[in-house]
Parts: C-alpha cells; sequence; structure tokens
C-alpha cells in the first residue's frame, strides 16, 4: 500500500511539474528567497486558499533590465493585468537577468507595482535558456564582442522579427489595438520623460485627456496609429536605457553568460494539471 501510495505521489508530482523549469531557481525581489520557478507555476498563488487550484499562472521569461524588449515587457505587463486577472490568471511571475538593484528599478521606472507580480532576478540568464529563447546572433562564438553580436541583431540577424517590428512602430496598424502605448506614454510623461508631448494630460490627476496621435487625419482612428508606438520607444531608449544605464546594465558577469543578446518569452500554466496552455519565444529585439 505504501509503495503504491509513493507511486501514484510521484505521478501527481510529474504531471504538476514543469519540466523545462524543473530545478531552475531565481531570487525572489519580494522575499530575497531563492525559489524554484517550475514550483512557482504549479502551485496555488495563496497557501491558504485551494480555491485557485485550477487558475493559471504566467511567468514571463524576460531579458536585462536596459533592453528595449524588458522594458516593453514591464508596461504591457502592467498594463494587461486587470485583464490577465479577469481570464483566470492569478498568479504572476516576471524574470529580469539582472541583479535585485537592476530589477527594482525597472520595475520604478515603468510604474509595476502589483503586489501580485513577483519579480524574480536572474542575472545568467539560465532560466530563458532552459525554456528555449532565442540567444540572438552567433550564440557560441565567443570571440566576438557581445555589442558586436547585439548591432548584428539590430538588422535581423539572428532576431528576424527586430526589422518588421520597427517599420511597424512607425507606420502604425489599422487592424490590431495595442492600449498598452498610451499607458505607457503617460507614465512617461508622469515621469519628465522625452518626448512630452503626444499627450495632454490632466495636471492634478495625471489622466490622458487628448492623445494628438488620435487627431491626426484619416489614420487617427486606426487602433495604432503611425509613429505612436516609436514615439514610446523613444522615450524608452533616451530617458530609460541611456540615461539609467548604469542602474539598469548588465554585470559583467551577466555579459559572460550572453544575456545582452538573448531574447525573451513566457508561458501559461494551469496549476492544477502543469498543462501549458500558452507558451511563446520572441523571434526578435
Amino acid at each position: 500500500l505504501i509503495l503504491v501510495l509513493a507511486l501514484i505521489s510521484s505521478q501527481r508530482s510529474c504531471i504538476r511539474a514543469y519540466a523545462p523549469l524543473a530545478g531552475i531557481t531565481a531570487q525572489s525581489l519580494k522575499t530575497g528567497e531563492t525559489t524554484d520557478l517550475s514550483t512557482f507555476l504549479t502551485t496555488t498563488a495563496s497557501k491558504s486558499n485551494e480555491s485557485n487550484a485550477n487558475d493559471y499562472s504566467l511567468l514571463i521569461l524576460g531579458t536585462y533590465a536596459a533592453d528595449f524588449n524588458m522594458i516593453e515587457y514591464a508596461q504591457r505587463l502592467r498594463y494587461y493585468l486587470p485583464d490577465l486577472k479577469a481570464r483566470g490568471i492569478s498568479k504572476f511571475g516576471l524574470v529580469v537577468n539582472g541583479d535585485a538593484p537592476a530589477a527594482q528599478t525597472l520595475a520604478e521606472t515603468v510604474d509595476l507595482a502589483d503586489d501580485s507580480v513577483d519579480i524574480f532576478t536572474d542575472p545568467t540568464g539560465q532560466a530563458g535558456r532552459a525554456f528555449g529563447v532565442g540567444r540572438g546572433w552567433k550564440p557560441e562564438d565567443e570571440s566576438l564582442s557581445p555589442y558586436l553580436k547585439l548591432f548584428g541583431m539590430l538588422w535581423g540577424l539572428g532576431a528576424w522579427a527586430t526589422l518588421p517590428a520597427v517599420i511597424g512602430g512607425y507606420i502604425g496598424n489599422p487592424f490590431r489595438p495595442q492600449p498598452w502605448i498610451e499607458d505607457a506614454m503617460a507614465v512617461g510623461q508622469r515621469k519628465g520623460r522625452w518626448p512630452d508631448t503626444a499627450l495632454d494630460l490632466d495636471e492634478v490627476t495625471g489622466e490622458i485627456l487628448v492623445n494628438k496621435f488620435k487627431e491626426l487625419p484619416v489614420v487617427g482612428a486606426w487602433p495604432r496609429r503611425p509613429l505612436e508606438l516609436a514615439t514610446l520607444r523613444l522615450q524608452n531608449m533616451m530617458d530609460i536605457s541611456i540615461k539609467q544605464w548604469d542602474d539598469l546594465k548588465p554585470s559583467e558577469e551577466s555579459l559572460k553568460s550572453g544575456v545582452l543578446t538573448q531574447l525573451g518569452g513566457c508561458v501559461i500554466v494551469k496549476r492544477a494539471t502543469g498543462e501549458v496552455v500558452f507558451e511563446f519565444k520572441d523571434p526578435g529585439i
């Protein structure tokens, strides 16, 4: 009987474990504790609340804190949290390939202050690699400078989706709305980031009064207006990536691990079974 119970228990554990991240750990920014990311995905958000066992967990495998992708991941998560919760996701993790001060600075910079989000630090990017994210251009070539590799990726080498994403930021999209862009620009303007004229904000509440991109003839009615995303990305580049580089940059250890060119991804898991219901691996910068 004991042997049978042990076998059943081990089978249940196997079902509930998220295999790619089994044994992969990161440090919680909130508690300072080391956390097994597979366990994080497949356990309930609160030990005292078993009613959410059938809910879902989302884990974002990010990049280094000053990276354009990492900043946009955090900005999107901030905006879409209420909708994700309404869809049954009750546990959120965000892995930053950097140290705790860099991760904390990033969270404060984009106003990601929701207690339901657990931010984890993984300076060497081991979690992303275990998950299978893209490694960028020539990841195994140690003779090339990581900054040269990154420059190549900006032109699509090892990251085919980079140029389409950049071009899309300029020409807009008449079909697919992305309201997180306006929200992120508003956060930037409230924090004094430049460019700071795209939105008119209420001087007292900081609420958006006018989005000047919506006033453009014809294309102002598009769900994503031309130059709107490009303007946000200019904000992010000038006043986050460049201006705060010293606070957000990867350490020497991180650079040696290849995080400068490592891409990101995310996974959504049903906690009761460990079933993967959504998985994404970013194909570009």
